[in-house]
């Protein structure tokens, strides 16, 4: 595992979405067909008895890329947005977005392998995953310090100041660790199937392999 959480309904501040039904006939953004969070809002929007179809249904869900939900949600053309953090922090502090729904078990971040590679090289994988650990254990424990180096190679990357505003507040709502939950995936798969993403779930009981 690496990272829980970070995961977020924004609505519009506007007041035009107070409750589930509100969402009827509104256009709600999720960064990608099919990815974790587009799954998660045709969901939720299901069990609040809505219809939703891959092209259609009683809420139009939109997948758009981070940065055009942003500025669409800004001209008001999005009613609502599910995405991941930095993006909720932007949609708060930079379009005036309020959180509706917080995802904080979401598996945001996880550590994945070929089976090829831990049947060839089963102590490479394990000192990958142990190194993992480690580091996940270390930014637990020193998160200021662990912020500026993820503020400094997102610079470095970006050729962009990062404010430390933004920083904060998405990683409060980040929870950092190397478990994984395999209940979690197994629900993740379930509801991909409740929204048509897949016609049937095999066993994954073998998937999460302990270091």
């Amino acid at each position: 595992g690496s990272a829980l959480g970070g995961s977020a309904l924004v609505v519009q501040a506007d007041g035009r979405i107070k409750a589930p039904a509100d969402f009827k006939g509104k256009k709600v953004a999720t960064p990608q067909l099919g990815n974790t969070q587009d799954v998660a809002l045709r969901d939720w929007l299901l069990a609040q008895g809505l219809k939703v179809t891959l092209q259609g249904g009683d809420v139009q869900v939109l997948p758009t890329a981070n940065p055009d939900q942003l500025s669409l949600f800004k001209d008001g053309q999005l009613d609502a947005v599910w995405t991941v953090e930095p993006w909720i922090s932007r949609l708060e502090m930079e379009a005036q977005g309020k959180i509706f729904l917080e995802e904080k078990d979401a598996m945001t971040t996880i550590l994945v392998s070929s089976v090829k590679f831990l049947k060839e090289r089963p102590e490479l994988a394990r000192k990958i995953a142990e190194a993992q650990k480690a580091l996940t254990e270390w930014i637990v424990k020193n998160p200021a310090e662990a912020r500026q180096l993820v503020m400094d190679e997102l610079k470095e990357e970006t050729s962009r100041e990062i404010p430390r505003t933004l920083v904060d507040r998405s990683w409060n709502r980040l929870t950092f660790t190397s478990e994984v939950d395999l209940k979690l995936l197994e629900r993740f798969l379930q509801a991909a199937k409740k929204v048509g993403f897949l016609t049937e779930i095999k066993d994954i009981s073998r998937m999460v392999v302990a270091p």
